[in-house]
């Protein structure tokens, strides 16, 4: 999150990412975050009340400001560009928690319903499952961000704007030579036809 369009966009201020630690919203010595699942079965889960005690912080601080809340879950809603362009478009807060080992504790949607006044929203990036949530939130912080006016650079930039997500794209050289065999670029790209041009992208995208 500290490279390229993200570091640019936070530097410029479009956009702010902060890390919260949930050890440090604790009161035990050990800073302990997770405990053995009731019911019993392997793993640990993440205990309600750092977590709870983050999203209160952060609501307390936010006031009067648009808030989501995202679990992420592999149950949760698959997770595509149409839910990443309303989220940019809602929101001025999008609080993202990732869970870790056998998930977090149920009671945690529960509180949040109360505590923000809306239900959070569970999200998967995938059907697969993760060993935590940290690598979905980057996956929506990047899919997220490049919706947000000037991240890009230019709105047009956005290439599902221009010709849908999946369209296949060229570049220099117009031939290409592999092993003997030629490699062209699709004689309708080179025609200068717009028309013609953004109807064979809108046909071929994937």
């Amino acid at each position: 999150m500290n490279e390229s369009i993200l570091k640019r966009a936070q530097k410029n201020k479009l956009i702010d990412i902060k890390i919260h630690n949930l050890r440090d919203f604790t009161k035990d010595k050990h800073r302990k975050v997770d405990d053995r699942p009731f019911g019993g079965g392997p793993g640990m889960v993440i205990t309600v009340e750092p977590i709870i005690k983050v999203v209160s912080n952060i609501n307390r601080q936010a006031s009067k400001k648009k808030i989501k809340v995202i679990l992420f879950t592999p149950g949760g809603k698959q997770f595509d560009n149409k839910i990443a362009k309303q989220l940019a478009e809602k929101y001025d807060h999008l609080i993202l928690i990732c869970g870790r080992y056998e998930g977090i504790d149920a009671r945690v949607e529960k509180v949040i319903k109360n505590l923000i006044r809306q239900p959070a929203e569970k999200i998967s990036i995938g059907p697969y499952v993760l060993t935590g949530g940290e690598l979905p939130a980057m996956v929506l912080i990047d899919s997220v961000s490049r919706q947000i006016p000037g991240v890009l650079g230019k709105k047009e930039s956005l290439e599902e704007k221009r010709h849908g997500v999946g369209a296949p794209v060229y570049t220099r050289p117009e031939v290409f030579v592999y092993k003997g065999k030629k490699y062209r670029v699709p004689k309708i790209l080179l025609s200068g036809d717009h028309k013609k041009i953004e109807m064979w992208r809108r046909k071929n995208r994937g």
